[in-house]
This record gives C-alpha cells, sequence and structure tokens, in this order.
C-alpha cells in the first residue's frame, strides 16, 4: 500500500491509546490519513498523537468515552470541526476482563460493563459516524469483532456475546448504508500480542510469534493494522458486510500446520 492509498481521507480510531488501536492509528497516518486518536486515558491518546506528529503525520487527539452517547457525538463534530468530515470509522475500542465467565457465574456488573464497552461504544460510533459520512458522500467502517463470535468457547460469556452483536450489527448497517456508500465490515482477530496480552503469556510469548516453519499461532497488532488500512482504502470498494477472521486458521480448522 503506497502513502496516496489513504491521502485526504480523515480517520477516527477509537481505542488508540495502546494495543491495536494504537498501532492502527499510526498506520493509517502512515498511510496519508489525518487522523483522530480517540481514547479514554488522556496520556495514551496524546502519547499516540504525539508519535504520528513526529513521523510527520497529522493527528488529533479527543478524550472519548465510548459508553457515553454525548462523548462520541462530540468526538464527531470535533473531528468535522478540525477536517470537515470523516471517511473511516475503526470501532476498535471494547474487550474482556479476568471477572468474564459462564453466564450462571459472571456478575451481573460485569456484563453490562463489557455489553456498554463492546457492543453500546461501537453503536454509537456507527450512530453518530456513519451520519457524517453520509453528509460527506460515504466512508468506510471498520468495526472489532472477535473469534469468540465464530466459535463456541467455554467461558467470557459477556464478551462473546458483546462481539456476537458486532457481527450482527455490522451485517445490518452493511444493508442498511450501501445506498449511500457507506462500507460496514469486521475484523474477528484470534489472539493478538498486545502489550497486556505479552504480560500474561510471559516466556510463551516468543514461541507462539515464531514466523518459522507453518503459521504462527498468534499474530501482532500490525497483522490487524494492515487489514484496516486496506478496508479504509478505495481498494476495498466492493467489500461490505464482510465478517473477516485474522485468526491462523482457528475459526476454520480444527488445526492447521
Amino acid at each position: 500500500m503506497t502513502r496516496d492509498a489513504l491521502e485526504g481521507k480523515v480517520a477516527i480510531v477509537t481505542g488508540a491509546g495502546r494495543g491495536i488501536g494504537r498501532e492502527t492509528a499510526i498506520r493509517l497516518a502512515a498511510e496519508g490519513a489525518r487522523v483522530v486518536v480517540a481514547e479514554i486515558d488522556a496520556e495514551t491518546g496524546r502519547e499516540t498523537t504525539e508519535h504520528i506528529r513526529r513521523e510527520r503525520g497529522e493527528a488529533l487527539y479527543v478524550e472519548t468515552d465510548v459508553t457515553e452517547p454525548e462523548s462520541v457525538e462530540r468526538l464527531v463534530r470535533e473531528t468535522v470541526q478540525a477536517y470537515g468530515r470523516v471517511d473511516v470509522l475503526h470501532n476498535n475500542a471494547g474487550g474482556s476482563t479476568e471477572r468474564d465467565g459462564l453466564v450462571t457465574e459472571v456478575p451481573l456488573e460485569e456484563w453490562w460493563r463489557t455489553i456498554r464497552v463492546d457492543l453500546f461504544g461501537t453503536f454509537l460510533g456507527c450512530r453518530y459516524g456513519i451520519a457524517e459520512m453520509m453528509r460527506g458522500g460515504g466512508g468506510s467502517v471498520i468495526n472489532m469483532a472477535s473469534l469468540v463470535a465464530l466459535r463456541g468457547i467455554a467461558g467470557r460469556h459477556a464478551y462473546t456475546a458483546a462481539k456476537g452483536g458486532i457481527v450482527s450489527l455490522t451485517r445490518g448497517l452493511a444493508a442498511g448504508y450501501a445506498r449511500h456508500r457507506v462500507r460496514v465490515n469486521a475484523i474477528a482477530p484470534g489472539g493478538v500480542a498486545t502489550e497486556r496480552i505479552l504480560a500474561m503469556m510471559g516466556d510463551r510469548a516468543e514461541t507462539l510469534l515464531a514466523e518459522g516453519a507453518g503459521i504462527p499461532s498468534i499474530g501482532r497488532p500490525s497483522d490487524i493494522a494492515d487489514l484496516v488500512v486496506f478496508l479504509a482504502s478505495d481498494r476495498s470498494r466492493l467489500i461490505t458486510g464482510a465478517i473477516i477472521p485474522v485468526d491462523s486458521g482457528a475459526s476454520a480448522t480444527t488445526s492447521v500446520g
């Protein structure tokens, strides 16, 4: 992908302070997009923004709580005030915690926390982002699903429900807004070696990330960012309503070797 692939486009990335969101924001800027870093944590959000600027990219930080309608509406409004339009929305903010579990055991507050951050946050991003895209003549929405939305996996039932909802929402939005030239797709990652996951895996990390014989067991944030850049660009103009796994084949096979 050349730098002009996203030249002139305006992209919002939620949860851009760390992990996949940070890598995606940096890559979008490197490809020529003007990037709005949406992050609830001001310190990490500003770090991402300053990194992009040091690399001669253009970026704006907007403190954002994706669970609050007023916050997401303000995010889109400030994006338009700064750059005049919204072309790309990457609804990346989300995740699960160790409190998640079986439906008979998960605390109710954890259920609603997960639904609010992952599913409701994605809904709000689409609600305000797509409205602006329609005014600008179209755009690309990239949601974050998960391997757990494609396969039955024991435990983490709040996260599974939220990500499953994102899959269905993505398909419905793709059908509903195609006539407005708004494409809506979702990425369904398997294991990704973010800072948090690397800390949890410890010494196993390098083995799982090895790129020798066969396909690595887990990916890097850059693997997801590569796909986001493609879906954000006009080179994916015929792709909408797709749920794209990035999971080393886990959702399609029993084993890869």
